[in-house]
């Protein structure tokens, strides 16, 4: 049985991945990168990484549902659609059977005795900091699987996460409001009552939970990540996301349904214990859709073993001499500051190096953040004044600390003598010049537009 299984593994390995794509085509190529996909994700999905994510937010949102729904509420019920969040709900919870419809009622009705008003400052702030930390820790979840260290400013993810839990529900329940009012006026009653209309009508409503569903997922793939996620890769880890949640919830359901052992072993405490998997199996699908978009946008990610982005010594001093002189090419000549993603755009390379590098110079001070959304990058200081060796000096000792440095290793003499011969042939070759000796005088152009030329430095 063993030999078998591992011929069959061998067989789907050579059919999976020794294919060239650009030898294929049609149905071929796309069939291949689907297998490819499904075969990443799994892997992933072994690993760990992601169940670890999507426990953390279990915690998170036991802590967060009520003060979020009770800022939803508070502005759905100045504009009249708040009896619209206990449907809602009750579908959400609707595969824990019975006792979810009950579970439902009951925390609606604890939103609804929540007395914003009567909070005061500290209880509306500490309200506030438990929604905020639940979409900080959604963020974070998202940049994992984006690769991408930073998470956005303070201030922006306030401003951001505010306008999602306050606009967002009052835009759905409103769009949904206006639907209904549709539907019912004369007009469209008369149409329906023409058969073809009718019955076309009546698949599409059918539809319409789905394709919300859809655009939910896709909407926060696009938004949340700390990064430039595009449409189309959003909107099909958003199709699967919402694939996969409409068929997990039927078979949770059918799960509750058949199986009465929960409430024998776990009495009173069965519900909960319902309702902790199934916030879990909602935030795994979450972020499984959040992997197909990441590899539908980065398709070099789909290899046989995991892509660890992790950059040679020489390959970070190339890579900060390249970002200091784009930097100050577009800060000599007036071009607009460059941000992360046009930046990893312009050296052909993913997020995440670029911005550990972007990390490290900001931290040596020798860049500085815009107060744009997103962030451009301008020198810290005059580019006249940030010499070449003193640049790669810092990314060189960058990750050593008072208990790992270089005065810390007993090396032998005659390492240390070869150490400071290539310190002072750095220091000769470099003399004294400058980022700024980097630039031309002449404003040229733009050196995005020389990459794409062919021209220039590109870090591959």
């Amino acid at each position: 049985m063993e030999t078998i299984i591992h011929s069959l593994k061998t067989r789907f390995d050579a059919f999976v991945w020794d294919a060239d794509l650009r030898d294929l085509s049609g149905l071929s190529k796309f069939s291949i990168r689907t297998l490819r996909l499904l075969y990443v994700v799994i892997r992933d999905l072994l690993g760990g990484e992601l169940n670890l994510r999507a426990m953390s937010l279990v915690y998170t949102t036991l802590l967060a549902v009520v003060p979020l729904l009770a800022v939803s509420f508070s502005v759905l019920k100045a504009f009249g659609v708040h009896n619209q969040i206990a449907p809602i709900l009750r579908d959400f919870l609707a595969p824990l059977g019975p006792k979810g419809l009950e579970l439902a009622d009951n925390v609606v009705g604890f939103v609804e005795n929540v007395q914003v008003g009567v909070l005061g400052a500290v209880g509306m702030t500490l309200l506030i900091y438990t929604v905020i930390s639940l979409m900080h820790k959604i963020e974070a979840a998202l940049n994992f699987v984006w690769h991408i260290e930073g998470l956005r400013s303070f201030a922006r993810r306030v401003g951001n996460f505010l306008s999602v839990i306050l606009i967002g529900p009052l835009l759905v329940f409103s769009a949904l409001g206006i639907t209904a009012s549709v539907m019912s006026t004369t007009v469209v009653q008369e149409i329906l009552k023409i058969e073809l209309f009718g019955s076309l009508m009546l698949g599409t409503s059918k539809l319409v939970p789905y394709v919300l569903v859809w655009i939910a997922f896709t909407f926060i793939y696009v938004f949340v990540p700390n990064t430039r996620v595009r449409l189309v890769a959003a909107a099909a880890g958003g199709l699967v996301a919402g694939v996969l949640w409409q068929t997990t919830g039927w078979g949770f359901a059918a799960f509750i349904a058949s199986s009465a052992r929960y409430a024998a072993v776990y009495s009173s405490f069965a519900i909960l214990i319902l309702l902790l998997i199934w916030i879990y199996l909602n935030w795994l699908v979450l972020l499984i859709g959040a992997q197909i978009a990441f590899f539908v946008q980065n398709p070099h990610f789909l290899s046989r073993k995991p892509v660890r982005l992790t950059l040679s010594n020489r390959l970070k001093e190339r890579l900060a001499l390249s970002i200091m002189y784009l930097v100050g090419y577009n800060h000599c000549h007036d071009h607009p500051p460059w941000t992360l993603n046009r930046l990893a755009d312009r050296l052909d390379l993913p997020s995440e190096p670029v911005q550990g590098l972007l990390t490290l110079l900001g931290a040596e001070g020798y860049l500085e953040q815009t107060a744009d959304d997103p962030p451009g990058y301008l020198p810290a200081r005059s580019i006249e004044k940030i010499e070449l060796r003193e640049l790669l000096a810092s990314v060189r000792r960058a990750g050593e600390s008072r208990f790992v440095n270089e005065e810390r290793i007993a090396s032998p003499d005659q390492v240390n003598d070869v150490a400071v011969q290539i310190d002072e042939a750095v220091l000769g070759a470099l003399a004294s010049a400058t980022v700024k000796d980097l630039i031309p005088e002449r404003a040229g152009p733009e050196p995005a537009e020389e990459a794409r030329a062919g021209q220039g430095a590109t870090i591959g």
